[in-house]
């Protein structure tokens, strides 16, 4: 198990240190802000939606590592989804961080893939702000929502 862990913390990093997808998007047609008070994470994400799939996705900002490594893998996982799939893609992600019941949340993470590797953050409830903000932007930016999304 501690080998597993320690392959998760190096994607973490690696995807933090380098994130995939990261800077502007001229062309966007949905796009929304995100902000963290408690770790001081700021996000913007940009998606290229056509005819409800998700072409393209983009984000920049500056965060913690694990918002940053998460937007990331969350951008990675995204490309070529339906808008349905993507918000079941959300509610998934979040359920294996708050899910209360351990196996369910295990379950949740054996169909989330490369995304499994954030299932650590669960230990540090904290964190798991951190974790998600960029979820939380993905739904405002599919929803057109113009307020920046808080995680307060």
């Amino acid at each position: 198990m501690s080998d597993l862990r320690d392959l998760y913390q190096e994607v973490i990093i690696d995807h933090s240190r380098r994130p995939r997808n990261f800077g502007p998007m001229p062309g966007h047609n949905h796009h929304a802000e995100g902000f963290n008070p408690l770790c001081g994470d700021k996000l913007t994400l940009y998606l290229k939606v056509v005819d409800g799939i998700i072409e393209e996705v983009r984000f920049e900002g500056a965060g913690c590592a694990i918002s940053t490594a998460s937007a990331s893998l969350m951008s990675e996982a995204l490309k070529g989804k339906s808008e349905a799939q993507a918000e079941e893609l959300f509610a998934r992600f979040h359920a294996l961080l708050t899910e209360a019941d351990e196996k369910q949340a295990a379950n949740q993470a054996e169909s989330l893939g490369k995304l499994q590797v954030l299932a650590g953050v669960r230990d540090f409830p904290a964190r798991i702000k951190c974790a998600t903000l960029a979820w939380h932007t993905l739904h405002a930016a599919l929803h057109d929502q113009a307020a920046p999304v808080s995680t307060e």
